[in-house]
Parts: structure tokens; C-alpha cells; sequence
């Protein structure tokens, strides 16, 4: 139905990620040979040095020092849960793909943010659990509503539990078109919350939450131009 995509997007997307795998394999790399090396050391204990302030002199730690998880802030930790919570509906969204349309462009397209999102879920749940956090704001037993007994809100840019039911009841273009709309809605979102991470004091400072966010960033705009092009060319179809 959507012929003529642009294909650079989804190269685009692709050599996003493969680049990130590469970084991953590298530093796994680096940890195991540094691992190695020590293993096989059988001089002195390594010299550990913390750097001083811009104008203070570096100091010598003690051969025991052992690294620590970087600082966090509160604001890092109800990001991260609300962004499972967020990417958990994108991945509910494109699992009607394969019952609700034919359309090889929506399903290829739906493939990819099925798995990229289902990765980084496990990136976030990763992240929280190493830091003794919760994985979700939710109380216990209770997803509908948070800690504190109040109702959960919806994470910017979610579908509404009616937008839900729409796109579940749709069949064929009408579906195709909910979709797309609803998922560049649900994308914006993500840019939203991105953004209020970066733009609150003392926030998104650990390195792995930092490259986490920015490339989320990356690949949702990224995927927002493709939907985009999609729609834009469906409509002058279906005008015909």
C-alpha cells in the first residue's frame, strides 16, 4: 500500500544500531583483556589515581579502591520506569500488526520498533535493578495506580485506553492509519520526556542513562520521519 518508502530511514536506523553494538562489543572487550592482564600480573599492585579539581593535585588511592555506580538523581530513576512503562505500550501496538494488516511496509517498520523497544526495556530494567530500584512507579499489585495510592498517570504522548480500543478494533488501511498517527503521537512523547530529563538540574548525568537517552532520541525521530512519509504517501492514494 505504501510503495516508495524512503529506504535511507531505515539504512539510517540500522547503522544507528549496528554502530551501538559495536561500542557494546568494545568495551566488553576492553573489560575482558583489562581482566586478563591483571589476571596474569604478577608484579606490583596497579597504581590507582583519582584526578583532583581543575587546580588541585591528583591523589593516590589505596591498590583496594573499586569503582562505584556513578551518582543518580530521582529524577533519572522515574524516567527510566516511566520509559518501560511507555515503551511497553509501543511494543503492545505493533504486536496487532500481524492480525490487523497486510501492509509489508507497516509490518517491516513495526518489526524494528517491536525490537529495539523490547531491548531497551531490558536495558532499563537492568539499569534499576543494579541500583536496588524498583522497575516500575506502580504499586505493588496495583498497575493502575503509583506509590502513593493516586491513580497512575499516562506517560506523555500514551494512547488513551478509548485510542487503545480504536486501533484494537481496526482492520486494514483504517488500521494502518491509527497506527501510524498514534505512533508518531506515542514517539513525540518520548522526545518529550528526553527532554524534561536533560532540562532538570543534577539529571541524566550517569553515562549510561545519558547515551541511553540520546540514542532513544535519535532513533524515535528518526522513525517519526519514516511514519511520517508513510502517511503522507497513503493519503494522496486514497484520495484518488
Amino acid at each position: 500500500m505504501f510503495s516508495n518508502i524512503p529506504h535511507w530511514l531505515f539504512h539510517d536506523l540500522s547503522r544507528r544500531r549496528k554502530l551501538r553494538s559495536a561500542r557494546t562489543c568494545a568495551v566488553l572487550c576492553g573489560l575482558v583483556l583489562a581482566a586478563s592482564a591483571g589476571a596474569q600480573q604478577t608484579g606490583p599492585a596497579p597504581v590507582v589515581v583519582q584526578p583532583g579539581a581543575p587546580g588541585q593535585p591528583s591523589k593516590r588511592l589505596p591498590a583496594s579502591t573499586t569503582a562505584k555506580l556513578p551518582p543518580r538523581s530521582h529524577t533519572d530513576v522515574e524516567f527510566m520506569q516511566g520509559m518501560i512503562m511507555h515503551h511497553s505500550q509501543a511494543v503492545e501496538m505493533t504486536a496487532l500488526i500481524a492480525s490487523h494488516t497486510e501492509n509489508k511496509d507497516l509490518r517491516t517498520l513495526g518489526a524494528r520498533i517491536s525490537s529495539s523497544q523490547s531491548d531497551e526495556i531490558k536495558f532499563m530494567k537492568r539499569w534499576l535493578a543494579a541500583r536496588g530500584e524498583a522497575l516500575s512507579m506502580a504499586m505493588p499489585g496495583m498497575p493502575d495506580m503509583d506509590k502513593s495510592g493516586q491513580a497512575m498517570p499516562l506517560m506523555p504522548g500514551m494512547l488513551t485506553p478509548e485510542q487503545m480500543e480504536a486501533l484494537r478494533k481496526a482492520q486494514g488501511a483504517e488500521f494502518d492509519r491509527l497506527f501510524l498517527t498514534g505512533m508518531i503521537q506515542h514517539h513525540n512523547g518520548a522526545l518529550t520526556m528526553v527532554k524534561d530529563l536533560f532540562d532538570t538540574a543534577g539529571a541524566g548525568q550517569d553515562a549510561e542513562l545519558f547515551n541511553f537517552a540520546t540514542d532513544a532520541d535519535n532513533t524515535q525521530r528518526a522513525e517519526i520521519r519514516i511514519m511520517q512519509a508513510m502517511l503522507e504517501k497513503k493519503i494522496p492514494e486514497e484520495k484518488q
